[in-house]
């Protein structure tokens, strides 16, 4: 079973930790790893620049894996923010926990 594994990095816990609640509120993953601290250096404007950022992997369906993207975009605090999204084979009960997890909730 397929499931979205997307990769952003954010400049400290507390971006981090709003990230991931909000997207998991939303239902848009149903798991967010905080895989730690990293110094990232980059080119920049003109320059290379250095910064210790924390990274964050969003587990999500293949059906809502744009959603997060664009999520993501719209609330993270960089202009120009890492989006890294790729298919992944899961075992079928864990697929299937992410797939269900991340359903739209019903309105009745």
């Amino acid at each position: 079973m397929n499931v979205t594994l997307i990769l952003t990095t954010v400049p400290d816990v507390d971006t981090a930790q709003k990230l991931a609640s909000d997207a998991l509120t939303a239902r848009l993953a149903a798991c967010v790893t905080r895989l730690g601290d990293v110094q990232s250096s980059y080119h920049w404007q003109g320059k290379i620049e250095s910064a210790d950022e924390i990274q964050l992997l969003f587990k999500t369906s293949a059906v809502r894996a744009l959603e997060l993207e664009q999520f993501i975009q719209a609330h993270h605090p960089y202009d120009t923010p890492e989006i890294l999204s790729w298919q992944v084979t899961a075992s079928a009960a864990y697929g299937q926990w992410v797939n269900a997890e991340t359903q739209r909730p019903l309105h009745v």
